[in-house]
């Protein structure tokens, strides 16, 4: 069975997508999700690893390289730090079923800033994925190739987090929709305990905007149908496809 991290290795060169694990794609194997400067950080950052997203070596990024990207705003040592910060406290979850054990851990174990140059405006990012992300990475058969200029033209977490998860099920055969509980639903859009608690005010400030900014940016055109108990919403069924001019 063809490994993620192999998949990753031979699109090296296309600098254009980013493969990620499945498991990191569908979101809801991340609790404490980072917000949507910090996941486009981390987008770069397993880009940049590619197949080397699993071992536990050192990988690197310039800080003039990172100002390149559109949708990423101009960054500083400052507000990179912040950002590390948040993948720092990303914590994943995931059932390894051969071995029957839960894993917990980060997705970032170390960063270091190298401000040696920083009078030049240059300034070298190293960092070490957690053992967690490593372990995950290294097990995973099922991974999405996203479209990382959408990813960072997208402006909210639950954009991203959202787009990422659709575009891990895009690929597979006679799969065009998935059927959400509102609790599995929250997961994937990172809606943090406490808030948006009621339908309304999730469907308004999380689901539809992201809809529409992913039907806006991406290839894919979003649609979402409430499924109702009563009065009572209990599933959210999201339908995908490619736009038609994508398509051909």
């Amino acid at each position: 069975m063809t490994k993620t991290t192999q998949v990753a290795a031979d699109r090296a060169h296309d600098e254009a997508k980013t493969v990620l694990p499945a498991e990191v794609a569908r979101g809801v194997y991340i609790e404490n999700p980072p917000g949507a400067e910090a996941l486009k950080l981390m987008h770069l950052m397993i880009g940049k690893a590619g197949g080397r997203m699993a071992e536990d070596v050192r990988h690197e990024l310039r800080l003039a390289d990172i100002k390149k990207i559109d949708g990423m705003r101009n960054h500083t040592r400052a507000t990179l730090r912040k950002l590390f910060i948040e993948l720092r406290g990303a914590v994943i979850v995931f059932d390894d079923a051969e071995e029957q054990c839960e894993i917990i851990g980060g997705v970032l174990d170390q960063a270091k800033l190298d401000y040696r140059h920083e009078v030049s405006s240059d300034l070298l990012v190293a960092f070490w994925f957690g053992r967690a992300f490593r372990d995950m990475a290294e097990k995973s058969c099922h991974w999405a190739i996203l479209d990382r200029q959408t990813v960072f033209a997208l402006s909210s977490k639950y954009s991203i987090l959202l787009f990422q998860h659709i575009a891990s099920l895009m690929n597979l055969d006679h799969v065009a929709n998935k059927t959400f509980t509102v609790a599995e639903l929250r997961a994937v859009l990172g809606v943090q305990e406490g808030k948006l608690a009621a339908w309304n005010d999730m469907n308004k400030r999380a689901l539809t905007p992201a809809i529409a900014e992913i039907n806006q940016t991406s290839r894919m055109i979003l649609t979402a149908t409430p499924n109702k108990i009563g009065r009572t919403v209990a599933s959210v069924t999201i339908t995908w496809a490619e736009k038609p001019q994508e398509a051909k």
